[in-house]
């Protein structure tokens, strides 16, 4: 679904929370907002424990994996700019909100150099408050750490959350330590309804519903479905491929925003794989039922 760094930040980084709080919601995250990504998901299994994908599940962030292309910043002269985002962007880092575009869940984004290894991030939507993340520089310079928080929803208490990022490549002389490209490396910490999904399949309907807010009830033949709670109006559509696999389509701003493949084993455990078709990024992690 569309995951609560997402909201905050849709490009910045790779996710697993991406998918959870929105969609079969179980993906982790790694943006500097915390971020919103529509998905696409299949689910597979094999033998299952308790037979079907019923229930409730919670992801394991000891277990995420992250494939693709680093993160890349600049920040130099006033200016920051976002050249691994899609679309890549360029604003002044003046603390002052700034318009931007072609973005599904904000219309503004803000940048603050705190100090010369930290920078905060700000973004809203339609004059609401998305969410906001700081970076910080280890002092070293090869790590990286950002602290996010998703506010996306005026209705529950904000979520929070962290990450970590391993330096790929250093930025030009003269310019801000954030500068450079950047690898996800791990998840350090996520509120738990970030990462939490309950799941029930009828004979041709798959229901969704999260702690974050949103849920659908999805007909099983691709219909595109809205889902509800969801900021900027994003939609799904499930297909079941076989018993317990099932196929999810996230799409935001008309364009599809990931692609989720759920596995169920014969372990009882359903492995995620997340894939974004606009950068392609992969991120892999298992979820435990409840």
């Amino acid at each position: 679904m569309i995951s609560a760094e997402e909201k905050a930040d849709p490009e910045m980084t790779r996710s697993v929370i991406a998918a959870c709080s929105g969609m079969l919601a179980l993906t982790l995250v790694a943006s500097p907002l915390g971020a919103v990504m529509a998905t696409t998901a299949t689910t597979t299994a094999s033998s299952p424990a308790n037979g079907t994908i019923d229930g409730t599940w919670l992801g394991e962030v000891n277990s995420v994996k992250f494939e693709g292309k680093p993160d890349e910043y600049l920040l130099q002269n006033g200016t920051f700019e976002c050249k691994s985002c899609t679309p890549p962007r360029s604003i002044a880092a003046d603390g002052t909100y700034h318009p931007v575009t072609n973005y599904a869940y904000y219309d503004e984004e803000s940048v603050t150099v705190v100090d010369n290894k930290t920078v905060r991030i700000s973004r809203n939507l339609k004059g609401r408050e998305m969410g906001h993340s700081t970076m910080t520089v280890a002092p070293d310079g090869n790590t990286m750490t950002t602290n996010w928080t998703d506010t996306s929803d005026p209705q529950r208490e904000a979520s929070t959350g962290s990450f970590e990022e391993t330096r790929v490549a250093g930025g030009p002389a003269g310019s801000h330590a954030l500068s450079g490209s950047w690898a996800a490396t791990k998840i350090a910490d996520v509120s738990p309804e970030e990462i939490t999904l309950t799941l029930k399949a009828d004979a041709d309907m798959l229901h969704m519903s999260a702690p974050t807010g949103v849920s659908y009830d999805a007909k099983l033949d691709g219909t595109p479905t809205p889902i509800k709670g969801d900021p900027a109006g994003a939609s799904v559509s499930v297909k079941r491929l076989s018993d317990n696999a099932y196929r999810e389509t996230d799409m935001a701003g008309g364009k599809v925003v990931k692609v989720n493949t759920f596995t169920l084993g014969s372990d009882g455990k359903l492995t995620i794989v997340s894939e974004s078709p606009r950068d392609g990024s992969k991120t892999t992690w298992t979820s435990n039922r409840l």
